[in-house]
């Protein structure tokens, strides 16, 4: 996958406030739950004004799940970037088995995220914004898509979300339900592998 141009200086500032505003607020949500902790608590904490926090992030909700903007650019840029002669499809289980391998965020697997799967459960308001990311991240994979000459971007695009949503869900109530962590991961990347290889069948040609 090729890489852009590197931050300047000002951008990796502006990266790093922005995490550690996020950071600082998820600790927060996790202790208290989302709906008990104002944003004006969260600007205190980290050192800024509200409108700081605004400026980084328009809602509230986008204080937790501030990955999905991360989200609809990876998938999007597995696309646009893939190898020479690698399928759209092919680019995308790459990703996903990628972020599994890194422990990323995005692939949802590990003890730390157990907390963050109940702050969810626990807010009606992140349950609502999370099916708004989704579709956000569907949304950038239909423009990749598009661009990459696939015969029904559309319907390919709401596929694969689909499939990774499930995978991604499944993975989370076995941690939510105390499994092993270890089996969780190896039966995520079976999954993983198993939808892939289902859409590869169901891609419109």
């Amino acid at each position: 996958m090729s890489k852009g141009p590197e931050p300047s200086l000002r951008e990796r500032k502006k990266r790093e406030t922005r995490q550690r505003i996020s950071n600082i607020a998820t600790l927060l949500f996790a202790e208290r739950g989302f709906d008990a902790v104002t944003v004006a608590e969260v600007a205190r904490v980290a050192g800024v004004s509200a409108m700081t926090v605004f400026n980084y992030f328009p809602r509230k909700e986008d204080l937790f799940l501030d990955r999905i903007p991360e989200a609809a650019e990876l998938f999007a840029e597995a696309v646009r970037g893939r190898a020479p002669g690698e399928s759209p499809l092919a680019a995308l289980r790459r990703l996903a088995l990628q972020l599994l391998d890194q422990g990323h965020p995005l692939s949802g697997v590990g003890e730390r995220f157990v907390y963050f799967w109940r702050v969810v459960i626990d807010s009606p308001a992140l349950r609502a914004r999370a099916r708004e990311g989704l579709e956000e991240v569907e949304s950038a994979l239909v423009a990749a898509l598009a661009e990459a000459g696939a015969a029904d971007p559309h319907l390919l695009a709401a596929l694969t979300v689909a499939a990774y949503r499930t995978v991604y869900v499944t993975s989370a109530r076995r941690l939510m339900a105390g499994d092993p962590v270890e089996e969780v991961a190896e039966d995520h990347r079976a999954r993983l592998k198993s939808a892939f290889a289902a859409l590869e069948r169901m891609a419109p040609q």
